[in-house]
């Protein structure tokens, strides 16, 4: 009785909440001064409680459309059309009829072409959108284009730095690349500059999103067929440094009768160095100089497809696909001198002799296929926003690729080695998510969701010297392994604005299991079983509003985890050069950060966020000497101890003068390491400024010019002090045969300052040296617009419209 009675009571609160929260119609004419309809008028609804609950629809041809709402709550109505200003209004759900009159906007229209203002970077939710158009005319691949994204930095090596010294996570697509730095960076250089719609960065993301993402996400959202019609474009350019690139690619896009095709199609040849210089003492009066130097010649085919079914009004099903064929090449010289300093008191000086000499040379030749295809769903459950979500994707990388090596002694002398070699590896990655998003009432939304990720990894090297006229295999290169992983993961959300205050929450389960195999040049195995659990919480408030803009605060907490990857845990001790070498801890234990953010937004423009990232177990590359012979060194991977970071960041627009803006911005991290290391206490510490800017000045109405730059000083990667360095990059671009035509010049890195000197005090480890990048280049890039847009978009930084002359 008792339980059929409480029962009894939950249904009819239920029953009395829905009632409160029943959807009311909010119906809405759109007129002209004349009173006429107008017809196709966008209509925007936004609650000003959560700005980023936003429903769209379009008025019909009596100039009408009909929103659902809750009853006696407020909303901002936004309304446009081609030819007509823009209007926004506070409305209510209800009986009567909303009416909006459009004033016609005094714009000369050049045959169907509309402009309207989108902005560089802007605040949604707990995420940043960038849109790379205005830097995709100045760039030749998407890896550059992430290099020119503001408040976002590269190394050398291919990771992506945020708010933190820890490299973020990549994802294409909402899709995580689970591969290597190097895997990522030669996949995003073979992606086109105009393939990227938009760049999604998540410092602190949401349970939705895999838990490894310590160091934050970054999501490069591919363009798709969404133009009306037939449209595309065609591109061909260059740019030229010490060795030069070039490029060519078409794009074509169709929407008709509720399907949309796009099809993506680009060739790249490209070359240029890397020069590493080192000096590592490893005795008190011996010194190792290191000189290196590498060319990448390769070529790149990439072809990227896609279709998109929109079934009914309610589901709509997309499939896409990526298919890439890289020919990477190297050809390597390493020069490797030994030295000793013989003090001469009496003349307080010391003389240095040279004791060896040698030079390393390695030629590699590398063939790439990569290969995604995805196949995602969406089924609209009402008209307020609750949707279901599936994702299935399949990804697979192949690398094939031969090696030939020598070392040539000159001091002391002895015979030349000479070898070769073969590699084979294999990457398979299937991942399956679903995610339903649910509005049980339209001030509530529940998220909750479930995915799993396969991976099969596969390695094959076999290497050989060449003794006289033997081939003999060197065990010191040779190696042959498998790797397993499947990472299971489940979470829930909600959110739901109180009062001024919107609160947002979840947890994230998730189930990590590892398996390393190998089977030459000995047999070694792990096993990693664990599972995890992962909160966030997410609370916004508006704070005031300014003359027309809100400002809004957030504040942030996450919990994350980074996993060693399997040549962190493989104890294989690989073969680099005779004076180093370096080998996998199969005992690195995973590292976990807490972060916590506060941040502060002027109308979905991000202002300015300060935060703190408390990581423990931290693990790390370290370099330690050989205690028989100190001038050989081998680098690995340990959990040193605790880092607690602190960092801020500052960003801001002048307004327009005449023709001219520009946007500035900077970042301070303060990292604070405690631990051991060779048995010693460590303490470090070190702050880093990044600055970063970006100008853009109208020449005239088809002319501009535009300025990126950065500079970041004391950098720190990893344990390694970098010394100042930055990067000043400009364009100018002029627009022919009424605006299809583009032709834009480029000067990248143009006062040669992308490079970095580094140190690294490390125990007994004391190093120093400089490495260099082919990175000033001079380009131009022609691109011509082809097909009818009924609208196009220019791009122009927090909504600022540069007036024309």
């Amino acid at each position: 009785m008792f339980i059929r009675s409480t029962n009894l009571v939950i249904i009819l609160c239920l029953l009395a909440v829905r009632a409160l929260s029943q959807p009311v119609p909010l119906r809405v004419r759109v007129q002209d001064k004349q009173t006429q309809p107008v017809i196709g008028a966008t209509l925007r609804l936004t609650d000003p409680a959560d700005t980023t609950r936003q429903l769209y629809e379009i008025t019909d041809t009596l100039g009408l459309a009909t929103f659902q709402g809750t009853i006696k709550k407020n909303y901002w109505l936004t309304a446009t059309s081609v030819g007509f200003k823009p209007v926004r209004k506070l409305v209510q759900p209800g009986p009567t009829v909303q009416t909006i009159k459009l004033e016609t906007d005094n714009i000369t229209l050049q045959g169907v072409s509309v402009t309207a203002a989108k902005p560089l970077v802007k605040q949604e939710d707990d995420k940043t959108i960038v849109d790379p158009e205005p830097i995709a005319a100045t760039s030749t691949s998407a890896y550059e284009i992430m290099e020119k994204t503001p408040g976002v930095f590269l190394d050398p090596d291919g990771n992506v730095y945020l708010s933190s010294t820890t490299p973020a996570t990549i994802y294409i697509n909402g899709r995580e690349q689970k591969m290597s730095a190097s895997d990522i960076a030669s996949i995003l250089k073979s992606l086109p500059p105009n393939s990227i719609s938009r760049i999604e960065i998540l410092r602190t993301p949401s349970a939705r999103y895999d838990a490894s993402g310590s160091g934050g996400v970054v999501n490069i959202v591919l363009k798709k067929g969404v133009n009306i019609g037939l449209t595309g474009s065609a591109n061909v350019g260059f740019n030229q440094g010490r060795f030069g690139n070039q490029f060519a690619g078409v794009t074509i896009n169709s929407t008709k009768n509720r399907r949309t095709a796009y099809l993506n199609l680009n060739v790249t040849n490209r070359n240029s160095y890397e020069q590493i210089q080192t000096n590592r003492r490893f005795a008190p009066d011996s010194i190792l100089r290191q000189d290196a130097y590498t060319t990448y010649p390769g070529q790149n085919y990439y072809v990227g497809y896609g279709l998109g079914f929109e079934l009914s009004r309610r589901w709509d099903i997309n499939v896409d696909g990526r298919f890439s064929w890289n020919q990477a090449n190297s050809e390597a010289t390493n020069e490797n001198m030994i030295s000793a300093f013989n003090n001469a008191a009496s003349r307080g000086t010391s003389a240095e002799q040279l004791v060896s000499d040698n030079l390393n040379t390695v030629d590699n030749r590398s063939r790439i296929l990569s290969f995604n295809q995805g196949f995602t769903t969406r089924f609209k459950l009402d008209t307020v926003g609750s949707e279901l979500t599936t994702d299935v994707s399949y990804n697979f990388i192949g690398t094939r690729g031969l090696q030939d090596f020598s070392t040539q002694y000159m001091q002391p002398q002895r015979q030349t080695t000479i070898g070769d070699g073969s590699f084979t590896n294999q990457r398979h990655l299937i991942a399956a998510q679903a995610d339903l998003k649910y509005k049980p009432i339209p001030t509530l939304t529940l998220e909750t969701g479930a995915k799993t990720t396969v991976q099969r990894f596969t390695s094959d090297a076999a290497y050989f010297n060449l003794v006289g006229q033997n081939r003999l295999p060197s065990q010191a290169r040779t190696n042959q392994y498998n790797y397993y992983e499947n990472i299971n993961a489940v979470y829930v959300q909600a959110s739901k604005p109180f009062g001024s205050f919107l609160l947002k929450g979840g947890v994230r389960l998730e189930n990590t299991n590892m398996d390393g195999q190998q089977y030459v040049p000995a047999d070694t195995a792990f096993k990693i079983r664990r599972t995890d659990l992962f909160p966030y919480v997410f609370l916004s408030r508006k704070l005031v509003e300014i003359a027309g803009y809100e400002l809004r605060t957030y504040l942030v907490y996450r919990r994350s985890i980074t996993r060693p990857a399997y040549e962190y845990l493989n104890p294989f001790a690989q073969y680099v050069d005779q004076y180093l070498y370096q080998s996998g801890n199969p005992g690195l234990r995973p590292q976990f950060t807490e972060n916590f953010e506060a941040n502060i937004s002027v109308e979905d423009r991000p202002l300015f966020a300060i935060g703190r990232n408390y990581t423990r177990d931290i693990f790390t590359s370290v370099v330690y000497q050989d205690p028989a012979n100190r001038s050989i060194a081998y680098r690995t991977y340990d959990n040193l101890g605790s880092n607690r970071e602190t960092y801020f960041r500052l960003m801001g627009v002048l307004p327009p003068v005449g023709r001219y803006f520009f946007i500035l911005g900077t970042q301070y991290n303060h990292n604070d390491y405690t631990g051991v290391y060779e048995g010693k206490p460590l303490n470090f510490q070190r702050g880093s400024w990044s600055i970063f800017t970006f100008h853009s000045f109208k020449i005239d109405k088809r002319s501009t010019a535009t300025l990126n730059a950065f500079f970041r000083t004391k950098g720190q990667l990893q344990f390694y002090e970098l010394g100042n360095f930055g990067a000043l990059n400009l364009s100018v671009n002029r627009k022919f045969m009424r605006d299809k035509l583009m032709v834009t010049l480029t000067a990248n890195d143009l006062l040669f300052t992308n490079y970095y000197q580094f140190t690294l005090q490390q125990g007994s480890v004391s190093a120093d040296g400089l490495r260099r990048n082919d990175t000033r280049r001079f380009g131009m890039t022609v691109r011509y617009n082809f097909g009818l847009k009924k609208r196009e978009e220019r791009t122009n930084m927090f909504n600022v419209d540069t007036p024309a002359q």
